[in-house]
């Protein structure tokens, strides 16, 4: 890195790799492959992600931090049962953030960035990227893009460290779902978050805060039903109800897959 102190870049490649650890627990966690009560042995990690234990620990802080994992004294991490109703509970204060960073953002970002963020969803609307990885790939630095754009423009220094510190969590939901998607090769959610993304950079541009907001609001709300659809806990089994002395099977309840 021309220009650059090694202190500097060993500092910036130190935070990647704690990142990486952190994306790929995340994702483990998400998918069912880390189960509620497991115990993370720090040398395990470790020898996982060939590291030493500092940015194991670390990363392990940062879980902690955003209601992942437990730390417990004299018994180290412990994974948290995160279900889907948790998901939607991140979503719901995700949803009043940037609601108030787009209201704050509009009218402050750069016409440029807009510009060119409008031609991308818009390919992106149209599935004009024929390679399955490909779509995937562009879609999700689209997303990271916008949001990022809207969180670094918004004016206000604390909501947008706030906003920065859960996006981890936010991109984890998002991962795994359209990890989904992409299985299947099925990229109708990707080219509806790509219209709902549209109508926020269109609201953008014109300078319509009202509109701005309301766009964020619904894509967020439309996002968080397949974010939960890769969390293991929504088996739906029925209900037997008594009734003249009998149990009648007429109604479900949602049971964790994970105790």
């Amino acid at each position: 890195m021309p220009g650059s102190s090694p202190q500097l870049t060993s500092k910036t490649d130190h935070g990647r790799l704690r990142q990486k650890i952190v994306e790929g627990l995340l994702a483990d966690v998400f998918r069912g492959e880390l189960q509620a009560g497991r115990h993370l042995v720090t040398q395990e990690l470790a020898d996982r992600f060939a590291v030493s234990h500092t940015p194991i620990r670390e990363a392990l802080i940062a879980l902690a931090g955003i209601g992942i994992i437990d730390l417990v004294p004299n018994r180290g991490a412990i994974v948290r049962r995160v279900t889907s109703k948790e998901v939607r509970e991140v979503v719901q204060v995700r949803r009043a953030l940037e609601c108030e960073a787009v209201r704050l953002a509009c009218g402050r970002i750069d016409r440029h960035e807009l510009d060119a963020l409008s031609v991308e969803l818009k390919r992106l609307a149209e599935k004009k990227l024929v390679s399955a990885e490909r779509f995937v790939e562009k879609a999700r630095a689209v997303d990271s893009r916008l949001h990022d754009l809207i969180t670094n423009s918004c004016g206000n220094r604390f909501l947008a460290s706030e906003l920065n510190r859960l996006k981890t969590l936010f991109r984890a939901f998002r991962d795994v779902a359209w990890s989904e998607h992409e299985a299947r090769n099925d990229f109708r959610r990707l080219a509806d978050e790509a219209h709902e993304h549209l109508a926020i950079v269109e609201a953008l541009q014109s300078e319509d805060r009202i509109a701005a907001v309301r766009a964020m609001s619904r894509h967020l709300r439309s996002g968080v039903k397949y974010w939960t659809r890769g969390l293991p806990d929504s088996v739906e089994v029925p209900i037997p109800k008594k009734q003249d002395g009998r149990f009648k099977r007429n109604g479900t309840t949602t049971i964790g897959a994970t105790k």
